[in-house]
């Protein structure tokens, strides 16, 4: 006869099975993680931003910081009427991962081109942007902004994306969770229906948001609709970058997490042998023996079922192991394919990464088992053991938090700078809130230790035999007895162990779990978002070209398309001499996207015309990371020039204006200017 404690070598064997195969599949998640820069940027094109050559070129060529993954419509190029005019198929230039190549069509007439590029950066986030170049001279050109999908998805995409991956975050959380729970605190409860079900909700949950994500991906870098989800190519496309990668063996680890979770209840879950009358307290049977022989006996029964418990320790010990293992493959495929596996100290940054989500996981998916738990009457000793677990999480979370938290920032001014920053003191804010929460469980479960009768386990109440009697009867004694037997087939199946500790204790902590989804919510939005400290080395970039962002809060002044705009900017590069403080002044007509004839004039304190050794102009739209796009400009006399500005996009553009005034003293003035 099979009793549930006992395993049998094809238990031992399905253990070692799994163990073996979780290894594998981890070896092959983490081996393709290397340094690098989180969110790849674009570095050099050839043709330059914005240039003018004298003869069509055979190609164009992109490099970007990092390593990035291109599709078959990665490098658009288009001419002035709006015409693709690319080969198609962009590739790696001479096998170098971090740059995009095209060719061009042969022929090509003068006038302005438009390349807009899409890519994956190197930890999976979908990056774009556009630039300008000319052949012969500057032209008008009919490209418009929908023209150019810049790395915007689209917007049902972008949600059903997001929701998929909050849902397996969520998903992990609760199959990790409960099942270290029901090892490690509550073994018991393996034999009850409602913790099986909460297995198997994560379990399910996983596979369908990881199914829904693999088949959103596609549609997701391309910014096309969701009808392309079902396209087998993109899915295929997908599978060959590194998150298709970490979602196939996530797939595969499912599957291996199915056979662990059968093993779990099978093993666990049975009920134990009735210990028979006389093992009911053998302590004090040995206590009251009154020979030798009954004292001797009492021992042997108590080595008796120690020996009987052994089987099922090594069980619980044995399955542990695999659920750890299995725990941890299933965290690097998140971790092997986001923000921790490029970037500074990725050989730190992975291990911290899986051990932030499996503490969190056994936080947060614990606290949905010790819901289900405290409504089927879990005593105060497995309560006490999640209390340590949990505290333990949150001691691990606190640590590898700071850690994240200091590698994702760079510096304070991201915290609020950046959206990053402010995402980050949102999550803080709501694990804090976590915490204050957990504090009022803590005093819950002293109370529940300290009431005798509440602290041991409750016992399923086993409802009454139904009596065939009427349904109503005149005699009040069998009235009383029907009213009682409906009363417990009402009750029947219900839980009998929900005291008003146990409740007050299930309400904290179904007020954890509400916070808890929020925190993961956040934290899907943390990882679709650039680290504060790439978005701190963009914007220093973009000073060291002469042009930054605006301060935030600062409105950016309307332009009205086909009317001339004029922005003043004074400027002071501290020198001494007089045409080292004065006014630059940049009028642009027709102040929309396309062509826009701009003219540039400096003048001094005094109101006239200055000369300066040198000045430049140049346009950046940070929000897309497009540019600077310098203004090769023509002198028109003493303090004036004059040139062709390229827009090829709407938004909040910033104009910079570099100023020197001797061999020593130079400035940079910007100023927004909002087109479209």
């Amino acid at each position: 006869m099979l009793t549930a404690a006992l395993p049998n070598p094809t238990t031992r064997r399905r253990i070692v099975g799994l163990l073996g195969l979780l290894g594998a599949v981890l070896a092959l998640l983490l081996a393709g993680a290397g340094p690098a820069s989180a969110h790849a940027t674009l570095q050099s094109t050839d043709p330059a931003q914005n240039s003018v050559v004298a003869t069509a070129p055979q190609a164009v060529t992109l490099t970007f910081s990092e390593s990035v993954s291109l599709s078959g419509d990665s490098v658009r190029v288009l001419d002035p009427a709006g015409k693709a005019v690319d080969g198609g198929n962009p590739a790696h230039a001479d096998g170098k991962d971090n740059t995009a190549r095209v060719g061009l069509n042969s022929g090509l007439a003068n006038g302005t081109y438009t390349v807009a590029w899409r890519a994956v950066s190197e930890d999976s986030h979908p990056i774009g942007g556009a630039f300008t170049f000319s052949i012969g001279a500057p032209s008008d050109t009919s490209v418009s902004t929908t023209a150019l999908s810049g790395a915007e998805a689209d917007g049902v995409v972008a949600a059903l994306y997001g929701t998929g991956r909050t849902v397996a975050y969520g998903a992990f959380a609760l199959l990790v969770g409960a099942a270290a729970f029901v090892l490690a605190c509550w073994p018991a409860g393996a034999a009850q229906r409602a913790v099986q079900r909460l297995l198997m909700t994560g379990w399910v949950a996983l596979l369908v948001s990881t199914v829904a994500v693999l088949m959103l991906r596609g549609p997701y870098e391309r910014g096309s609709g969701v009808g392309q989800a079902f396209d087998l190519s993109l899915v295929r496309a997908t599978l060959d970058e590194r998150i298709g990668t970490a979602l196939a063996a996530r797939l595969l680890l499912l599957a291996a997490s199915g056979v662990f979770l059968s093993l779990l209840v099978g093993q666990l879950g049975q009920p134990a042998p009735a210990a028979r009358p006389e093992e009911a307290d053998d302590t004090r049977a040995s206590g009251d023996a009154r020979t030798a022989e009954e004292a001797e006996e009492a021992e042997l029964r108590q080595l008796e079922r120690r020996a009987a418990e052994r089987p099922q320790h090594e069980t619980r010990l044995g399955l542990g192991v695999a659920g750890l293992v299995l725990a941890i493959a299933l965290s690097a495929t998140w971790v092997g394919a986001d923000h921790a596996s490029v970037g500074i100290q990725v050989w730190l940054a992975l291990p911290l990464g899986m051990l932030h989500l499996i503490a969190m996981a056994l936080w947060l998916g614990g606290l949905a088992a010790m819901a289900v738990g405290l409504r089927h009457g879990i005593g105060a000793a497995a309560a006490e053991r999640f209390s340590k677990v949990a505290f333990g999480s949150v001691a691990v979370l606190t640590a590898t938090g700071i850690y994240q938290s200091w590698r994702g920032l760079g510096s304070w001014s991201a915290l609020t700078d950046t959206e990053y920053g402010r995402l980050l003191l949102v999550k803080t804010g709501c694990v804090v809130a976590m915490l204050g929460v957990a504090w009022i469980s803590r005093a819950w479960l002293a109370r529940l230790r300290a009431a005798p009768a509440e602290a041991e386990a409750a016992r399923p109440v086993e409802a009454p035999e139904p009596v065939a009697v009427a349904a109503h009867s005149d005699d009040p004694v069998r009235q009383a007895q029907l009213d009682r037997q409906r009363a417990a087939r009402a009750s029947a199946g219900r839980d009998r162990g929900l005291t008003p500790t146990r409740a007050g204790l299930r309400r904290s902590v179904l007020i954890e779990s509400v916070a808890a989804v929020a925190v993961l919510v956040v934290t899907t939005m943390l990882t679709n978002s650039p680290p504060g400290r790439v978005a701190s080395e963009i914007a220093a970039a973009g000073t060291a070209n002469g042009a930054t962002a605006p301060a935030p809060g600062v409105p950016a002044p309307q332009t009205v398309p086909g009317q001339t705009m004029e922005l003043k900017l004074p400027y002071d590069t501290k020198g001494r001499t007089p045409n080292a403080k004065g006014t630059a002044t940049v009028t642009l007509n027709p102040a929309r996207t396309g062509p826009n004839e701009v003219h540039l004039s400096l003048d001094g304190a005094d109101g006239k015309p200055v000369e300066v050794p040198e000045v430049e102009l140049a346009f950046t739209l940070p929000d897309r990371d497009l540019g600077p796009l310098p203004v090769p400009l023509t002198a028109e006399g003493p303090g004036r020039w004059s040139g062709t500005a390229q827009l090829p996009l709407a938004g909040n553009w910033v104009v910079s204006v570099q100023v020197r005034s001797s061999e020593i003293d130079q400035t940079t003035e910007i100023k927004q200017l909002k087109i479209g």
